[in-house]
């Protein structure tokens, strides 16, 4: 297995974040051939998501993320800013983890997909994700 982790700034707003470039270039630097993507998110208040962005997809995401997990004090985990809470309810929602076949070196991605770290934690800027290649 070939494995790496990556840093990525999400900033203090929340966000859907690309990741596929960054898979790519991974998979670049990997033996390549046929095999398995695999994605990993080592947070509690972070997920990942397979979805098209930049028609809007990412923002609706985020739009019914807040709907469904309010900002506001319900929760009973609560430390952080207001509403953290529902941050750690995410994870159940959009897994922490996500694997992608990969042929010829390639990702096997559908038109407009892309992978995605989904932040919503107002309170931590910056994530660590492992990229993992299994070749099959």
């Amino acid at each position: 297995m070939y494995s790496t982790e990556i840093e990525v700034r999400t900033g203090r707003s929340a966000v859907v974040h690309d990741l596929t470039k960054d898979a790519e270039a991974f998979l670049t630097e990997s033996t390549g051939g046929d095999g398995l993507l695999h994605v990993w998110v080592p947070h509690a208040t972070a997920g990942l998501a397979i979805l098209e962005t930049g028609a809007g997809s990412d923002d609706d995401l985020l739009m019914a993320l807040d709907e469904l997990l309010p900002r506001d004090d319900r929760w009973r985990h609560q430390h952080g800013s207001r509403g953290h809470g529902r941050d750690h309810v995410l994870p159940a929602l959009l897994p922490p983890y996500a694997s992608v076949p990969v042929l010829g070196g390639i990702l096997a991605l559908g038109t407009w997909q892309s992978i995605c770290l989904v932040d919503t934690n107002l309170d931590n800027p910056v994530r660590r994700v492992r990229l993992s290649f299994l070749p099959g």
